[in-house]
């Protein structure tokens, strides 16, 4: 088996290489994860879930997340693919459950797109005038709008993408610090309103949740606020080092994400108390959006600077929800898992360009269909991301563990990072998704029913069964065949291998030899 292979024993797949550094990488793995977004879309629901547990569900939530962080670290260095689960899961356990893989990297990048692009919408109008914000067609065209942009944007390459992702983290982690700061300022001068109440060590109990239907919400929550650090490890073959600093990368983008999380969550449940009513976290007025629902108070004539964080979160991480999608299609294309244009790139930008546009009108399509058919329903898809996320993480990580099979035992730290690590955060993310479905199913999770069955399950469980269905479909073509024969990607196919071996045409990989 081939552990181990230098990207210089075999042509690319025409990407721009080494255009992104350490920080570079870590500043998209963070900005996928939306953190501002995140928070706002997010914490509201886990203090209702778990009540005063909120920051130790995130604490616990961090750590099938570091867990899997090592799998993708020890797999980079191995396999720097931007097929990434796809591919490392194809080696691992053959053409059909590598398959399934990428589609779960797609459908979470296709889901919390539309997602992405309302909040982008809401905000911005939310900006200039709060009635227009309400209007659902005007922010849907905006939302559109935006996602048209990004998709753009990630059309003319990683570099444009990665100074803006600079300004645009930036401005998200000035506004949090700012609330922190504000938070606790407030606090201990006595101004905040009447509910506030001083962080306890209770609130880091592992012991203290009173449901384990709850805990279980909760966790696959703070799963969603977590997710998207995967992101520089797709742009592994843009990376400077691309077998070390991706991994680097994203354990880097995991703790200061948990260090973001876990102190923003304990200023806002001391500001503004867990009551279930007024400004309260326990108030499900709220849960929408914290941040919306505390910022006049708390920030008075500054209100509009968590608006624009919030909007430009969402904006941000619909650009960087591009980047890796685009990729990993770019290398089931390349593998001939997909059809032969989904590996076409961009001649000049060196791009996945065919894979990008498709991305953006995928997205966009999905967006407008979603909130067509209702408002309520494109709720209950982004309480269904969970789902894919801990479906496609979790295969990573046992992908790790069977990938390495024959050295696991060769040393101590081989034992650790790639047996011990991956391999419990891979059975986390498995428990987590069994639960998290059966608990979808009750008719009363979420925001619709269909069928008799929670709206949430229908779109987490329906959009994986689909998955199947367009394999099946697949595999009957003649393009298809030679993947799921395990002939063009297999344990010992070299790294980075191009589509085909024979010298490929200018319009694929712009002349690169």
């Amino acid at each position: 088996m081939s552990q181990s292979t230098t990207t210089d024993t075999a042509p690319g797949k025409g990407l721009a290489t080494g255009t992104l550094g350490l920080v570079g990488s870590t500043v998209i793995g963070l900005a996928s994860t939306a953190p501002v977004y995140s928070l706002a879309a997010t914490l509201g629901f886990v203090v209702l879930a778990v009540g005063a547990q909120a920051p130790i569900a995130f604490i616990l939530a961090f750590i099938p997340m570091l867990l899997v962080a090592f799998a993708y670290r020890e797999l980079n260095r191995a396999v720097p693919d931007c097929g990434t689960t796809f591919t490392w899961a194809t080696k691992a356990f053959g053409p059909w459950v590598g398959w399934m893989g990428g589609w779960g990297v797609a459908v979470a990048g296709m889901v919390v797109l539309a997602n992405l692009a309302q909040i982008g919408g809401k905000y911005f109008w939310l900006l200039i005038n709060e009635d227009i914000a309400q209007n659902t067609v005007v922010v849907t065209a905006t939302g559109v709008v935006f996602i048209a942009l990004m998709t753009f944007i990630s059309y003319r390459g990683t570099e444009i993408g990665e100074k803006l992702q600079n300004v645009l983290l930036a401005i998200q982690y000035l506004a949090l610090a700012v609330f922190v700061i504000a938070a606790v300022v407030s606090i201990a001068t006595g101004t905040a309103p009447e509910g506030a109440t001083a962080p306890t060590l209770d609130w880091f109990n592992p012991f203290a949740f009173e449901s384990a239907s709850g805990f279980v919400q909760a966790i696959l929550l703070a799963l969603f606020i977590y997710w998207g650090w995967d992101t520089c490890l797709a742009l592994n073959e843009e990376t400077k080092d691309p077998e070390r600093t991706p991994g680097r990368a994203a354990i880097l983008s995991t703790v200061i994400l948990l260090v973001t999380y876990v102190g923003v969550t304990v200023a806002a449940m001391a500001y503004a108390g867990l009551g279930d009513s007024g400004l309260g976290l326990g108030n499900e007025g709220n849960a929408d959006d914290v941040f919306f629902a505390l910022k006049d108070v708390l920030f008075g004539p500054w209100a509009w600077l968590l608006v624009i964080a919030v909007m430009v979160s969402a904006v941000s991480s619909t650009q960087t929800t591009i980047l890796p999608t685009a990729r990993g299609t770019l290398a089931m294309a390349a593998y001939r898992a997909l059809p032969k244009r989904f590996g076409m790139v961009h001649p000049k930008y060196l791009t996945p360009a065919f894979s990008t546009i498709v991305m953006g009108i995928v997205a966009t399509v999905f967006y407008v269909g979603m909130t067509i058919i209702s408002e309520d329903f494109l709720q209950d898809t982004i309480l269904s991301l969970g789902l894919a996320i801990a479906f496609y993480y979790a295969i990573t990580g046992f992908a790790c563990v069977w990938y390495f099979r024959r050295s696991l035992f060769d040393s101590a730290r081989n034992v650790v990072f790639r047996l011990v690590f991956p391999l419990a955060g891979a059975l986390m993310l498995a428990a987590a998704f069994v639960f998290s479905a059966i608990d979808m199913a009750s008719p009363e999770y979420g925001y619709t029913v269909l069928f008799g069955i929670g709206g949430v399950f229908v779109v987490g469980i329906g959009s994986l069964a689909l998955g199947v269905v367009l394999m099946i479909v697949w595999a009957f073509f003649p393009r298809a065949k030679p993947f799921f024969r395990g002939e063009t990607l297999n344990e010992s196919t070299a790294v980075l291998v191009p589509e085909e071996v024979t010298p490929p045409r200018r319009s694929v990989d712009g002349g690169r030899a």
